[in-house]
């Protein structure tokens, strides 16, 4: 019997107005949402969701569990809106997360999880809307949860992760290098802590490299280019096929070979930034969020290669992949003249 299969015995066992009612129905709540992460099934996570607002009926306000049930709610939504992208998930996870957050004041035990988990979505509201003042606060609660997770706590390191990417995310928005500094320190000091064998060092490596890369384009340094693709290479060793994010590592490693390309001009680095773009848009299939900007840089190197080598067959592919980009860039993308200026230069 698996735990869920468990829980849910213990819930039969509690009927509606017994006692004991609502711990049954969260402790099914969460056992379902830990299934889902196993298994991405979203009927757990529908279920986990329906179970958890019965149980807030159950902890009106001044219950000493409710903050629990506002926070479980609120990772529930936050997780279902990183995979079905409903906005309306989104804003009640915020909302729910301020409401867990007034009810675990300065000495709670679990008042830094909340911190940490408010912060993650509203940088996620960022990334959707684009409105500085989430990002600052993400940054300023992100802060306070570094606070109270000092050297030797168990989740620093997901704190300084989460801090670096929201100032990796404000120097993309508004290009302050301070920023992108900040970033690349709180990076590694989270990678510092996330040796080998620990769950989260790929998506550390992964994101340290998109920063260094950043300050590459910034600066031109070749040390952080290079280092950049040492932290790629061992970030895809760490996602290996049918990993969820292996897609993101062949790409990042791919930009990365093709900026040395255009530094260098080494063939064979242009070489393997199309066969890794090719095998990053394998994995983006249509309907993937990021499947525009694969066809897109993948049609970039096939035109470098064709203006190399003067091979028709590389400036063809090119022009079907911008077309095809472009047709998922619709007036009003923010990357449509991007993908209409490479289509016509490469009709010239």
């Amino acid at each position: 019997m698996d735990d869920v299969s468990r829980k849910r015995a213990d819930l039969e066992s509690c009927p509606p107005g017994s006692n004991g009612r609502d711990v049954a129905l969260f402790n099914l709540a969460v056992a379902l949402r830990n299934r889902f992460k196993e298994g991405k099934k979203f009927g757990d996570l529908d279920e986990a969701i329906t179970l958890l607002r019965d149980v807030l009926q159950l902890r009106p306000s001044g219950h000493h569990d409710r903050s629990s049930s506002l926070y479980e709610l609120a990772l529930c939504l936050s997780n279902r809106y990183n995979s079905q992208r409903a906005v309306a998930d989104l804003e009640e996870a915020v909302t729910l997360g301020r409401a867990a957050l007034e009810l675990r004041p300065p000495g709670h035990p679990d008042r830094a999880v909340s911190l940490y988990s408010l912060a993650c979505d509203l940088r996620k509201r960022f990334q959707k809307h684009a409105r500085r003042y989430d990002l600052k606060e993400a940054i300023q609660l992100h802060r306070a949860a570094l606070d109270l997770r000092p050297s030797g706590h168990p989740d620093r390191s997901s704190s300084l992760h989460g801090l670096a990417f929201c100032f990796s995310n404000r120097y993309d928005s508004q290009k302050a290098v301070a920023d992108l500094e900040q970033a690349v320190t709180l990076g590694r000091a989270a990678l510092e802590l996330r040796l080998p064998g620990h769950p989260d060092r790929a998506a550390s490596l992964y994101n340290l490299a998109c920063d260094l890369r950043k300050r590459f384009q910034k600066h031109a340094r070749m040390y952080d280019l290079k280092e950049a693709i040492e932290l790629h290479r061992a970030a895809l060793e760490l996602r290996p096929p049918g990993h969820p994010q292996r897609s993101s590592s062949l790409h990042g490693l791919a930009r990365c070979l093709s900026d040395k390309y255009d530094s260098q001009g080494l063939v064979s680095d242009l070489a393997e930034a199309v066969t890794l773009g090719r095998a990053a848009l394998e994995l983006r299939l249509p309907g993937h969020p990021h499947r525009a900007v694969s066809l897109y840089n993948l049609a970039s190197d096939l035109w470098r290669r064709f203006e190399k080598h003067a091979r028709m067959g590389d400036l063809e592919e090119a022009i079907e992949l911008h077309r095809a980009a472009l047709e998922l860039r619709l007036p009003g993308h923010h990357d449509r003249s991007v993908s209409l200026h490479e289509l016509a230069r490469s009709f010239r």
